[in-house]
């Protein structure tokens, strides 16, 4: 299968918060090539949506907890014969320059920004449908016409107070998809349904498909098992359903 789509469902909170995090990473970072005011709009409307997940929990703890778990079940090799000694070195000691500038942090990541009321008063009026047009926030409608320069000057800045724990979750996802190589399955009649050994958890599920199928992965699970259902679409104005074909496809369950 050389061209591949790959549909992903974490497992549990953590990593659900953290796929949403690079998601949400990788798409400001693409809005900050943009030049115009409707580029700008479009970032703080990211920013505003990684200021939200970061609001909801700890997540520079959770990150470091998740780093210092990596690092033991990486320790564990440095005995075995097969691992490339200077390669895992060097991956031990990245994450402990992260765990080192996580720890440097003092509170919580991205908190300086609620002080910001440019960002404050966009985010309060966010809420209302339309709600930051210019006659609702004279003072974002200014912002929005400084020169681009500017603008994304201020916007690299906010950013930036994530670059760490971006970092990161980068590092941290990058481990656990190469935890797993992709196995080759099949969904009978679209179904595919597999029971998860409880003293491995698996973190996250991957799914594989050919480019250009006429069909899309839906996976859902919990602790104790997952599914995956493929489903087709025949057009976008109508209800998908389960796809009654059998489907070759690949799949990795990540447990690292």
């Amino acid at each position: 299968m050389d061209h591949k789509v790959i549909y992903e469902q974490p497992l549990n909170e953590r990593i659900r918060s953290f796929l949403r995090l690079e998601f949400l990473f990788q798409q400001m970072r693409h809005q900050l090539g943009g030049t115009s005011p409707w580029d700008s709009r479009a970032a703080v409307s990211t920013l505003l949506e990684i200021l939200s997940i970061f609001g909801r929990s700890d997540l520079k703890t959770e990150v470091m907890k998740e780093l210092e778990r990596h690092t033991a079940n990486l320790a564990r090799l440095e005995q075995s014969p097969d691992v490339d000694r200077g390669q895992l070195a060097s991956l031990l000691d990245e994450i402990d320059t992260l765990i080192d500038e996580l720890h440097a942090i003092k509170g919580q990541v991205g908190a300086h920004l609620k002080g910001n009321e440019l960002i404050a008063s966009i985010q309060q009026r966010s809420a209302i449908p339309g709600g930051t047009c210019d006659f609702d926030l004279p003072v974002y409608h200014f912002w929005l016409q400084l020169p681009a320069e500017d603008r994304l000057h201020d916007l690299a800045g906010w950013l930036e107070a994530f670059d760490v724990i971006g970092r990161a979750i980068r590092l941290i996802l990058r481990l656990i998809r190469s935890s797993h190589l992709f196995q080759p399955a099949t969904a009978e009649a679209g179904f595919y349904q597999k029971s998860l050994d409880p003293h491995q958890p698996c973190q996250m599920v991957r799914v594989a498909v050919p480019a250009g199928s006429t069909f899309y992965a839906e996976i859902s699970g919990g602790k104790h098992r997952f599914t995956v259902r493929f489903m087709e679409q025949p057009s976008i104005n109508d209800r998908a359903t389960q796809t009654g074909r059998d489907i070759e496809f690949e799949i990795a369950c990540c447990t690292i």
